[in-house]
Order: structure tokens, then C-alpha cells, then sequence
């Protein structure tokens, strides 16, 4: 796609049909929505160009130097949440950007969905834009924004743009196009699947026979009661994982949103259609000298196998956003990206992932479909993974052999992250079982570099519980087999767990608990977190409510900053910065069952600590 009048004329164009604005660099990759978007586009016969990054502070020449499109504007924030993108958990400014050239900060606007459309209808009113990508996809609802701590309306309310599309957009976009090429307005667009659009609130909603429709509570009424926003959430919830979802609808002050279903998973030959169009796989030679885009050097050499995930993890935006229903790529289309890779001129042979969301979901679906469609689980693996479900890992395993066998490929590795759950489930059939053994020794001996990276993300059942993870005790049984296969292939390789600090229903001596169980395990822990709230996830709707929305009990949360800070500090405690302050609070509070793992070394009697203790209790009860 171009992206200056210059390259326009260069493409021999004197009109553009589609200018896209992404908060992102330009990467012609399949990694990078803005890039599938305008590749479908022009594959549908479309003069599209992209203005990648606009500067959003100056004279606004960015926004004016490409002209009026015919059809529409399309806006997309890039491929994460600018908020997420710019702030830390704990809320400070980042001094990086994985998606800007040198890995720069600064280059895209807080909510830049928002910035970019009000820019664009202040403009050119009578231009119709149309939002996607992820940070308009998770807002289409009202939505807790954690930078601003405050409910925020749907992203069309306070964005002005027309229309929005979320999840997934090629299909629903092509429909979109269709009927704008046959001269429909964009106002008359109302009944396609998996957009949003809005209207007068005492307006009918659009006549569709098929639709089962859903109101929730007004944004006001959200405003005022926190557990109605918590109601709301379970509709969108159930909805989002539904094979035949319902319309919902939710008024905001004088209009009303009114979100359309989802289309039915893609089918093998859909999702192979946008991966197999003609990448070039290289950020916009605008880039030249510019420093590399950490992001793109991250997915340079990796292959995309699926779309969704079962795992409903309560934190996870991926279901919301792509679906729970599997969506795989054939064999065919995967070997052929492969292929491709192998023959690029500075590819020196290792695929850094051959994955998805998750890395073993490959071409999983139920075994009775007709049961996935009546049902509306968020997990097809929580609390225990679904009888009706095929967890074979035979065609992975297929996959895997033959990219290792294409001319040019010394290694193939697995980044993405394993669900081990899987591959120990006792209810599975005894074909299954042998496939889940057999990948499990394939992956560690032929696809690990030497650290495998698995997420138990906490220690305690009942925060494993809220995250919607399994019990450690299954991650501890995993490590077994781990190392037990390292053994018998004479290999010394480690686990790198995760974990997540400060997440709903996590208290701090569930955090002292898990340094000391990660202790008695041999972890000095690398890869963890501090729980971020991000908009349309269940952890998050906990946050701010304090509720669990499908039994609307009380969650605890911890959300003042020394708490979450106290909660962090566990990760480290085997820092010699970290000693002397923990174990003053581990002692204070009496946890001597975690002093004794934690810190045996420095222990006191413990006795005459309790004894301390005790006199100081009396003590202070005489006062009194």
C-alpha cells in the first residue's frame, strides 16, 4: 500500500477507494492487522492506501496529504490497546514502543482510535469512518478504563466514527464494501454480523427474524450500580463464546449501541484466504535507517497455525476478541508460509514460533459439534477439560515433522505458550493420550531452545480458581514429566514459569506462599506481572466492581499501589535488596511457616518471636 501521494501516483492511481490510519509502523506482515486489512482490500480490486503513525500535534498534514477516500476512512489503533501500549501495571509512561521504529515511545496518541476519528469527522463530516482492531474491538461496550479509573461509554459515542467492526474483520468488511460499491450509505448499513453501529435510543432496532436480541443496562445505569455493570458483562461474555450469539444492545444518554453477532467461525479455506495473500513480510521501505521495529523482529520467522482459544483464562482478551472457537489453517497454506521463509535471502534457518494464542490448539474443535452450539462456556478446559472436546495432537504433530523436513529449515521452535492442561487430562480417550505423550517428547527434545515457558500464573487454587487456571498441583505433575523426559534424552533444559501479582482474589500471603513454593521447586522467578485491568475481561470487571459477576459475590482486590507493590515484591524475594525488607513483614504477620522455607538461613527462634508476639497482644489488650 502506499502511503505518501508520491507512491500514489507511483501505483498510477488518481483516486483512492480506502485510506486506513494505524497507530502502528506500516509491516506488510500477517502479523499485523492493519496489513490483512489492506491486503483484502486490494484483493478485492480497491486503490488503498495507509497512513501509518500520524502526527496528531502539528498542522495535521498527515491527515489531509492522501486526499478524500470514495468509500471510507478505516482507523485501527495498531495491533494492542494504545493504553496498554504506553502505560505500565503500574500506571508509569513506557520509555519504549515494540511497534515503532527503534522501538521509539511517543509516536501515537493516548486512545488513538479516538484522537485519530475525531481528527478525521472535524475534517471531513461527510466522510463515513469506520473503526477495527483490538483497542475498538474490547471497548464496544461501556468499559472500565484503568489509566482514567472511571467507566468510559462505548468507543463510538465519544469517537464520532460510523461504524464499528470487531474481532476478526475480513468477512464482515467485505460485506461492508459490497453494498458501498453499490451505492448503500453508510447509515443503512445496520444488519451486517459482527459490527456495531449506532442509533436514536427510542429508534426500532433493525428487523432480523434470526437474531435472538439482548438488552443490557444503559451506561448510566452502569454509572450509578457497579453490579449492573457486572451483569453486563456476563451477557457479553456468554454472547462472545456462542456459536450463534445474540444481538445486544445498550442505550448511552440519546443513542443506542447496537452490536450485531458474531459470524460463525471461519471455515479452513477463510482463514487461509488472508494468510495466503502476497506479503511482501517486510516493514514500508519508509523505514530504511530508521532502527529496527522490535516487533516485527519478534514475529519475523514465526508462523501463525490458528485464530481463538478455549482457554477462557478471566485476564485474557482473546476469546473477546478472536473467538473460543478454533479457526486452524490447512497443512498446505502453513508449509507454504514455511516455505516461503526458507527461501528468504537472510534467513539462516531457525522458525522462532510455529504457533497461535495458544500453541497446541492446533485444528481442535468438538467431536459433536451440535453440543458446541448450544453451549456457552467461556472455557472448553475450566474447571476441567470438556469430554466433548478433541484434544488429539496428532495433526500438530503432523505439521511439525513436515517443516522440519522443508530444504533450508534447520529448527523449528515453539514460543507460544503450551497449555499443559491438555496434555494430563485422565478423561481423555487412549488415542488422545498417545498424542498428547508423543507431542510432549517431541516438543521438548526437538522444538525447545533450551527454556520452555509454560503459565501456572499463580500457586493458590483460589486464585487459580478466580484466573479460571488449573490447580499447581497439575503445573507440578507437568514438571515432573518434564524432567523426566530430559533425563531419558540426556538433556539439561529448564522451565521458565509465569505469574501474575495483585490479580482479584489475591492476597499478599497468597504471594508469600508462592515464593515459597516456587523456592521449594528451584524457580528464581523472571517472567511475571502485575495484574493490568484492560477493557472486556472478567479479572478486570472484578477490579473495578469487586465482584464475580456470575455468582455476584465479594472478590477481594488489591488496588491501592503499596498494596500491589507489596504483592510484586514476593517475585523477588531470593534479591538481597528484597531480604531484609520481606522477611520484617513475613515475621510481623506471623506466616513463620513460609519464614522457615524462605528465609532458613536468618531465622530466629521462632518460639520466642511467638512469645514476643503474644506479650505485646496482652499489652496492648490491658491499655485498652
Amino acid at each position: 500500500m502506499p502511503t505518501t501521494a508520491k507512491e500514489v501516483k507511483e501505483h498510477g492511481w488518481d483516486e483512492l477507494d480506502v485510506i486506513l490510519f494505524s497507530g502502528d509502523a506500516y509491516v506488510d506482515h500477517p502479523s499485523f492487522g492493519a496489513a490483512v486489512i489492506g491486503r483484502v482490500l486490494l484483493d478485492m480490486g480497491l486503490r488503498v492506501a495507509i497512513v501509518p503513525q500520524p502526527n496528531w500535534r502539528d498542522d495535521l498534514r498527515d491527515f489531509k496529504k492522501l486526499g478524500i477516500p470514495r468509500l471510507f476512512f478505516g482507523v485501527t489503533a495498531g495491533n494492542m490497546d494504545s493504553m496498554v501500549n504506553h502505560y505500565t501495571a503500574g500506571k508509569r509512561l513506557r520509555s519504549n514502543d515494540a511497534y515503532t521504529p527503534g522501538g521509539k515511545s511517543g509516536f501515537r496518541p493516548d486512545y488513538a482510535t479516538v484522537v485519530y476519528t475525531n481528527i478525521l469527522k472535524d475534517l471531513y463530516p461527510d466522510i463515513p469512518v469506520i473503526l477495527g482492531g483490538i483497542e475498538a474491538s474490547l471497548r464496544r461496550f461501556t468499559h472500565y478504563d484503568y489509566w482514567k479509573n472511571e467507566l468510559k461509554p462505548n468507543i463510538l459515542t465519544w469517537s464520532k466514527a460510523d461504524m464499528l467492526i470487531y474481532g476478526m474483520g475480513e468477512q464482515p468488511l467485505e460485506q461492508i464494501v459490497r453494498l458501498l460499491r453499490k451505492g448503500v450509505p453508510v447509515e443503512s448499513l445496520n444488519t451486517i454480523p459482527q459490527t456495531a453501529v449506532l442509533q436514536d435510543k427510542d429508534s426500532s432496532l433493525p428487523k432480523n427474524k434470526n437474531w435472538e436480541d439482548i438488552e443490557l443496562f444503559s451506561h448510566e445505569e452502569c454509572l450509578n450500580d457497579k453490579s449492573r455493570f457486572a451483569q453486563n458483562f456476563k451477557h457479553i461474555e456468554e454472547e462472545s463464546n456462542r456459536m450463534h450469539p445474540a444481538r445486544l444492545h445498550q442505550v448511552c444518554e440519546e443513542k443506542r449501541i447496537v452490536v450485531n453477532p458474531a459470524l460463525p467461525p471461519l471455515k479452513e479455506k477463510e482463514v487461509d484466504y488472508s494468510f495466503n495473500l502476497p506479503y511482501t513480510r517486510l516493514p514500508h521501505p519508509r523505514y530504511h535507517n530508521k532502527g529496527a521495529i522490535p516487533a516485527f523482529d519478534m514475529i519475523k520467522y514465526s508462523v501463525n497455525l490458528h485464530r481463538g482459544c478455549f482457554g477462557g483464562c478471566s485476564f485474557c482478551t482473546i476469546s473477546a476478541h478472536q473467538g473460543k472457537f478454533i479457526s486452524s489453517r490447512s497443512e498446505q497454506s502453513i508449509l507454504k508460509e514455511v516455505q516461503q521463509i526458507a527461501e528468504e535471502e537472510d534467513f539462516k534457518g531457525i522458525i522462532s514460533d510455529l504457533g497461535g494464542p495458544s500453541a497446541n490448539m492446533y485444528k481442535m474443535q468438538g467431536i459433536d459439534v451440535s453440543i458446541c452450539e448450544k453451549c456457552k462456556r467461556p472455557s472448553c478446559i475450566f474447571p476441567s477439560v470438556c469430554k466433548n472436546l478433541n484434544t488429539s495432537h496428532q495433526p500438530l504433530i503432523e505439521i511439525y515433522r513436515k517443516a522440519d523436513q522443508i530444504p533450508g529449515i534447520r529448527k523449528t521452535f515453539i514460543g507460544s505458550g503450551v497449555r499443559y492442561d491438555m496434555l494430563l487430562n485422565e478423561s481423555a480417550s487412549d488415542e488422545e493420550k498417545k498424542s498428547h505423550q508423543v507431542y510432549l517428547k517431541e516438543l521438548l527434545t526437538k522444538h525447545v531452545s533450551g527454556r520452555l515457558k509454560v503459565a501456572p500464573e499463580h500457586t493458590s487454587d483460589k486464585v487459580l480458581k478466580t484466573m479460571r487456571k488449573p490447580s499447581f498441583g497439575l503445573f507440578k505433575r507437568f514438571t515432573h514429566k518434564f524432567q523426566k523426559i530430559n533425563e531419558e534424552s540426556g538433556l539439561n533444559q529448564q522451565i521458565i514459569p509465569y505469574f501474575i501479582s495483585s490479580h482479584p482474589a489475591c492476597e499478599e500471603r497468597d504471594m508469600a506462599l508462592l515464593a515459597a513454593e516456587t523456592k521449594s521447586l528451584n524457580f528464581n522467578l523472571e517472567q511475571v506481572q502485575d495484574f493490568t485491568p484492560t477493557p472486556m475481561t472478567l479479572a478486570t470487571v472484578m477490579y473495578y466492581t469487586g465482584l464475580d459477576p456470575y455468582n455476584m459475590k465479594k472478590v477481594y482486590v488489591a488496588r491501592k499501589k503499596e498494596e500491589k507493590t507489596g504483592q510484586r515484591q514476593y517475585f523477588f524475594w531470593y534479591k538481597p535488596q528484597m531480604r531484609q525488607q520481606l522477611e520484617k513483614k513475613i515475621r510481623n504477620s506471623g506466616w513463620f511457616d513460609i519464614l522457615k522455607i524462605l528465609f532458613p538461613d536468618k531465622q530466629t527462634d521462632i518460639s520466642s518471636v511467638k512469645k514476643q508476639n503474644h506479650f505485646k497482644k496482652k499489652k496492648t489488650s490491658r491499655k485498652r
